[in-house]
């Protein structure tokens, strides 16, 4: 993928979606405020901070998130939108989450999901985002946090126990597994497989299985020798179709018969 190509195209008019009497984040948080979250995320690489107003266009951010986007500064940012920054499905993707997120005035925490490592290759991250609300409690923007999912913890003293966990969840992925299951052979309590497993892989064990699967998923796609979707979800380890094309829109941002269109041999 070529995550520094920017698209040279206005951003959108701000959609009925939002409540148009409310104020713009901007307005609401104030200038000052979100330089001081600038200069609070800027060292941090591995991280991407943003704020945007209600059509979804970039108010703040810090450098991590221009820099992934291959532009100069923080000003080239601003004003635009996820669509226009990152390649096409995964810019849409993220604009429509911010959707959904304003319509619905609701949190998203931990969503496990691809976008633009510094080195402009695609990785995995969790993303965290609010709405931000005006003093009436009208819907004003979204602010948000997207973490890379770095390196396990190697020196945890409980790594060699938890990386056979993670090495089941690797092999086995296809099957039904249990965390409960996985804790007996481990000799745990599921309580302490969750804490331990967020602590060395920044994962928990759930959100790992939904990794390894998507990623399976992704390769199947991608291969010469194309399978049913049907076939294609139960080799991955999902119930059925549906359930295999809800989870992989919701962490690839495209369904898995357009991801296989674009990423397929020709």
């Amino acid at each position: 993928m070529s995550g520094g190509a920017v698209a040279q195209r206005p951003s959108p008019e701000p959609r009925d979606w939002l409540n148009p009497q409310a104020l713009d984040a901007v307005a609401y948080l104030g200038q000052d405020a979100l330089l001081l979250l600038e200069h609070l995320f800027e060292p941090l690489d591995d991280l991407v901070y943003f704020v945007k107003d209600g059509a979804g266009r970039y108010r703040s951010a810090n450098r991590s998130l221009w820099r992934r986007c291959g532009l100069k500064a923080r000003e080239d940012l601003l004003g635009r939108t996820a669509r226009d920054l990152f390649p096409a499905t995964m810019g849409e993707a993220f604009l429509d989450q911010d959707r959904q997120v304003m319509a619905s005035g609701q949190a998203l925490h931990r969503q496990l999901e691809l976008h633009v490592y510094p080195d402009l290759r695609a990785g995995w991250c969790l993303t965290h985002k609010l709405p931000i609300r005006d003093a009436a409690g009208r819907v004003a923007g979204v602010a948000g946090l997207s973490r890379d999912l770095g390196l396990p913890d190697h020196s945890h003293p409980q790594y060699e126990c938890i990386a056979r966990i993670a090495a089941c969840i690797r092999t086995r992925f296809a099957e039904g597994l249990q965390l409960g299951e996985l804790a007996r052979e481990a000799g745990l309590s599921p309580d302490r497989v969750e804490r331990m497993f967020h602590r060395v892989f920044q994962l928990t064990p759930r959100e790992m299985l939904v990794q390894v699967r998507v990623d399976a998923a992704r390769a199947r796609l991608a291969a010469p020798r194309p399978v049913s979707m049907a076939e294609l979800a139960l080799d991955c380890g999902y119930a059925d179709q549906s359930a295999f094309t809800r989870q992989f829109k919701a962490t690839v941002g495209l369904t898995p018969s357009h991801y296989r269109q674009l990423h397929a041999p020709r």
